[in-house]
């Protein structure tokens, strides 16, 4: 079975701006004593993607 998933502008490229350690824990480094650093990179890349085209939520949840 070949579930491929069709994006609209997928090759399209993007600019967001995050802190090192946001950065660092999108690459899955952890900081257990401050979980809100992931949760700011992953808000700030929901709020660009919905920003170009509202179809956000169809792709990160």
């Amino acid at each position: 079975m070949n579930n491929q998933v069709k994006i609209p502008n997928g090759d399209e490229k993007v600019t967001v701006e995050l802190t090192r350690k946001e950065l660092m824990s999108l690459a899955g480094i952890r900081f257990y004593d401050n979980h809100k650093v992931e949760v700011s990179a992953r808000k700030k890349l929901h709020d660009l993607l919905e920003s170009q085209d509202g179809t956000a939520r169809q792709y990160l949840n």
